[in-house]
């Protein structure tokens, strides 16, 4: 059985209903954009699809995981992207898809990236890089801490959802602590040597200013 007639079986009809129409990344893109981010204010959470449709909030991991689920429904691989920064910062988490044709008669995929986040960085992807290490890298120079310091440090291979039931993981009622560390365990490449890393330029402090918007308020009052 093909891996979305697997998904389909475990969706209820509302949940098809919804799949149904992202059909496209932007579409996916699109009703990512709908739901306020999971400030997690009851604790933390990693929530499956299922839950985030009946919650309707999450964060980046959450919304990483809705957009791969919507792909597979599609029948497109649901490919993770891990974005590791340093200790102080918090990683992130995209879904990946690739280009339907090729480009320049060459036939090779190009990589995009659907992404849930609370800022205007850090964001969707259009299909226009030719690897998943350039497209990871199209996030280094947006990636700092409030002192100007770049923090991403490594990035996964495509992580790809596939190994695991839909049932695991797409409908599952439990937080899903398991996959953030079966993910977290993945094969990871440096973005650069060390002494490049050392050598690092600190970003600008207008570069700083613009990360600090944000499209969600916090009820709690946190930045």
């Amino acid at each position: 059985m093909a891996y979305a007639d697997k998904l389909k079986a475990v969706l209820s009809p509302i949940e098809r209903k919804i799949f149904a129409r992202l059909n496209s990344p932007k579409k996916i893109q699109d009703y990512l954009d709908t739901l306020p981010i999971n400030f997690e204010t009851r604790g933390e959470t990693y929530m499956s699809p299922r839950r985030v449709l009946r919650e309707r909030t999450a964060h980046c991991f959450e919304g990483a995981l809705l957009a791969a689920a919507a792909l597979a429904y599609h029948g497109r691989k649901p490919l993770l992207l891990d974005l590791v920064t340093i200790e102080r910062d918090e990683d992130h988490v995209v879904a990946l898809f690739s280009s339907e044709g090729g480009y320049a008669s060459g036939g090779k995929k190009l990589w995009g990236a659907l992404s849930k986040t609370n800022h205007p960085i850090l964001r969707y992807r259009d299909p226009v890089y030719k690897s998943i290490r350039e497209l990871a890298m199209s996030y280094f120079h947006e990636y700092m801490m409030d002192d100007g310091t770049k923090s991403l440090r490594r990035f996964s291979t495509a992580f790809d959802l596939r190994r695991y039931s839909p049932a695991l993981w797409v409908t599952a009622e439990e937080d899903l602590f398991w996959l953030v560390e079966a993910l977290d365990d993945s094969r990871h490449y440096d973005v650069a040597p060390r002494k490049v890393i050392a050598q690092l330029r600190k970003a600008s402090r207008v570069e700083v200013q613009a990360i600090n918007n944000t499209e969600w308020t916090d009820p709690r009052g946190k930045s």
